[in-house]
């Protein structure tokens, strides 16, 4: 299995490092502009770093396969119908739950089911078949930080879990259902105000304020007196001594 590996973030420079590990049969890597992992990623598979819009690089090396690991870009034409079996994406959500931006928030605010998907790519947005799966818990102690790192591990286990099944090839294509939701990086300053003069159900306001604590990123906010406020929430379970 002949590997195109686009890889960023943490998340891409450990995909990175397990593929090395495994001598995985990877033909090019590229990495994003900017990304403070990108050496680290580039450094496992040394003389086959490409352009990440560079097609004919890429057709030239012929992959089987391209994975997407924490990519931070769409991959569109032509690249797209390069590799001969197609594209894996990471994408920390249980499609067809949260496609687009900002699963953390929305798994909480929404009380959709979390976890991580390794899907199919194709001209939509999160919309490709779905080929790996794994749930994971969303509990009272959970914040947007705390899910944003469980699904960080999580990818990286589903991978590694499933590497066997991708390297030889016993990839399945499950169709997402038409249920689920999506969400646009527009959305989410406007679904994190706070209205002084609404009713809140206290379970949706909890909600609001733990899916927004992600420090240093803003928190859940409200406007008083021209002046704007941020708020951050922490809810640990209690002890059976203090019960």
């Amino acid at each position: 299995m002949k590997l195109a590996l686009f890889a960023g973030g943490a998340v891409g420079e450990q995909i990175a490092a397990f593929l090395a590990r495994e001598r995985a049969e990877v033909v090019c890597v590229a990495v994003a502009a900017g990304d403070p992992h990108a050496e680290a990623i580039a450094a496992h598979f040394p003389n086959r770093v490409i352009g990440a819009g560079d097609a004919d690089a890429l057709r030239a090396s012929a992959p089987d396969l391209g994975v997407l690991a924490w990519w931070p870009h769409i991959v569109r034409e032509p690249q797209l119908s390069i590799p001969r079996l197609g594209w894996l994406n990471f994408h920390p959500s249980l499609l067809p739950h949260n496609r687009g931006k900002h699963y953390n928030f929305w798994a909480i605010v929404e009380e959709a089911p979390f976890g991580v998907t390794l899907h199919w790519i194709d001209a939509g947005v999160d919309s490709g078949d779905i080929a790996f799966q794994r749930p994971l818990p969303v509990r009272w102690e959970d914040t947007g930080a705390t899910l944003y790192e469980a699904a960080q591990k999580a990818m990286v286990a589903l991978f590694e879990e499933s590497w066997p099944a991708i390297r030889d090839g016993r990839i399945p294509r499950t169709p997402q259902p038409a249920s689920g939701s999506f969400h646009r990086a527009s959305e989410l300053d406007a679904a994190s105000r706070i209205d002084l003069e609404a009713s809140y159900r206290a379970r949706d306001l909890l909600n609001l304020l733990r899916a927004r604590t992600f420090p240093p990123h803003p928190a859940a906010w409200f406007i008083d007196g021209g002046e704007r406020y941020e708020v951050r929430v922490e809810i640990r379970k209690a002890d059976d001594d203090e019960r």
